[in-house]
C-alpha cells in the first residue's frame, strides 16, 4: 500500500473534499490521519491504488506532496499489540518516522528501511 501526503487548508470541509475525490476514483481509503493544528494540515491517506487516487485528486485541484510505500501489518485488537510490534522494531535498531492505525485491525509503519521493518516483524512484501 501507499501512503499519500496531501497538504490541505485546515478548514471545515477540506477532508471531505479529499475523501470525495478519492471516492470518485473508486479507490477505498484504508486509513487516514491528519496532523496540523494551524492554518495548514498534513493529511496522510493509505490507499491500495495510488495512481487512480492521485489522478482524481489532481482533477480536484488537490496535490499529493509526497508518497511512499509503507509496511502494513494485520494485528489482533487487544492491549499490548502496538507495544509488542514497536518493541521488535526497537530491538532491531530501526527508526520509525510514521505510525498510524488502519481499518480492519492493521498498523501502518513508515521508515527509511522498510525491509528491516518487515524482517523485524516477520512480514512478507
Amino acid at each position: 500500500m501507499v501512503d499519500l501526503v496531501i497538504d490541505i487548508e485546515n478548514t471545515p470541509g477540506a477532508l471531505a473534499q479529499v475523501a470525495a475525490a478519492i471516492s470518485d476514483a473508486g479507490v477505498n481509503i484504508a486509513a487516514a490521519t491528519c496532523i496540523g493544528p494551524g492554518e495548514r494540515a498534513e493529511l496522510h491517506i493509505l490507499v491500495p491504488h495510488a495512481d487512480a487516487a492521485k489522478h482524481s485528486l489532481a482533477i480536484s485541484h488537490l496535490a499529493v506532496t509526497r508518497e511512499r510505500e509503507v509496511v502494513v501489518v494485520d494485528v489482533e485488537d487487544h492491549p499490548g499489540v502496538l507495544a509488542d510490534l514497536t518493541g521488535k522494531i526497537a530491538r532491531a535498531g530501526i527508526d520509525l518516522d510514521l505510525v498510524y492505525v488502519a481499518t480492519r485491525n492493521r498498523v501502518v509503519f513508515g521508515s527509511p528501511d522498510l525491509d528491516a521493518v518487515r524482517a523485524a516483524l516477520g512480514v512478507r512484501r
